[in-house]
């Protein structure tokens, strides 16, 4: 019998990271040792997501997985932020980890850019997503159980954050929109399913706008910020 490969998921503590750690876990060739995550040291939130470290904390031990948490200035420079990584990755690799799962699904710079950064440390990066259908595998998603409530949305999308997902939400979804929100047009963060041992009961709270820490007027293709949705345990 082969040895089993071990690996770390990437993990923001959305669907699509979800899925890959669903597909991961059924995968016999892997065993999956934890969940790799940056965080917002100055907010102690999940980077980009903006959810919690306490909800991240709770959904780790629900799906009963190691977590290592890396922690990273608001806004970091390019140079810190894979100075940070890598040294992160190499702490990884002295534990046996020579693979990174990530949830990305068609965006070739951004694979081909994680997959240039693990070589540093000559790790392997897995994509066990990539090229699937987003709306067939958001489909699939919802099929198997899972419940993902929508805790960020670029500007117009904003009456969507707190929404849990479902097929009639992603049917009206504005044109243009991917049913993945893999443009970065949403994202989510996993409440319960089927590889949960129990469901994260958690509420609602204020809805803001955070503007995006760089000079937009130079890059008037990019959006200002985006919206945000604040969620606490249900005490």
């Amino acid at each position: 019998m082969s040895k089993l490969q071990e690996a770390f998921i990437s993990w923001s503590g959305g669907k699509d990271s979800c899925m890959a750690l669903h597909y991961s876990l059924q995968d016999p060739n892997w065993r999956i040792a934890g969940l790799q995550t940056t965080i917002s040291k100055e907010y102690n939130r999940i980077s980009i997501h903006g959810v919690r470290e306490e909800l991240l904390e709770m959904q780790a031990e629900s799906l009963n997985m190691p977590l290592i948490k890396l922690y990273l200035d608001e806004m970091p420079d390019m140079l810190s932020y894979e100075t940070q990584l890598t040294k992160a990755n190499a702490d990884l690799l002295q534990m046996g980890v020579k693979n990174i799962v990530y949830g990305d699904i068609f965006l070739e710079d951004l694979r081909t850019y994680r997959e240039g950064l693990l070589q540093k440390t000559d790790q392997r990066a897995v994509f066990p997503l990539w090229k699937r259908n987003t709306r067939e595998l958001i489909f699939e998603f919802i099929d198997l159980g899972y419940k993902t409530i929508i805790v960020s949305a670029q500007e117009g999308l904003q009456h969507l954050c707190g929404k849990i997902i479902d097929k009639e939400l992603i049917d009206t979804l504005p044109a243009g929109i991917d049913p993945c929100g893999e443009n970065g047009e949403f994202h989510t963060f996993v409440v319960n399913g089927p590889i949960f041992n129990k469901g994260l009961d958690v509420l609602t709270g204020e809805l803001v706008f955070k503007p995006f820490q760089i000079d937009t007027d130079l890059h008037n293709e990019l959006p200002k910020g985006a919206w945000y949705i604040d969620l606490v345990p249900n005490p």
